[in-house]
């Protein structure tokens, strides 16, 4: 039960952490992170990984398409498929934030750094 708690706890926190950005709408960086960390993974496995709705993410991937920041292709081996990509543009609003969320961190520890990439490993394993 403690650990369960703890995550709770974690996913609060960030999410609150993230909130407080008021440049950004939290799912909308959300969509432009994973998309650069997974370049070319199908849409249905980035919804996967986001836990969110078809739907709203239809809406939102639309929206970014728009405005420049990803590109939505057939794959090429299923032409069913989809993938997404960040485009320059897009890779240059999500530095952006990073950059402005690393300042607003301030200076870590490596100790911090390596437990949240433990963290970030263990997540990954079991979801």
């Amino acid at each position: 039960m403690e650990r369960a708690r703890k995550i709770i706890e974690i996913e609060s926190l960030t999410e609150n952490l993230l909130k407080s950005r008021k440049n950004a709408p939290l799912l909308r960086l959300k969509v432009l992170y994973f998309t650069s960390v997974y370049q070319n993974l199908s849409v249905s496995m980035i919804i996967e990984k986001l836990g969110i709705k078809k739907s709203n993410f239809a809406l939102l991937t639309s929206e970014l398409e728009k405005e420049g920041l990803v590109e939505i292709n057939q794959a090429e081996i299923d032409r069913r498929c989809r993938t997404m990509r960040l485009t320059e543009k897009g890779r240059e609003e999500l530095e952006k934030y990073e950059q402005e969320l690393e300042a607003s961190l301030g200076a870590t520890s490596m100790e911090v750094d390596k437990a949240l990439a433990t963290l970030i490993d263990f997540m990954n394993k079991i979801i």
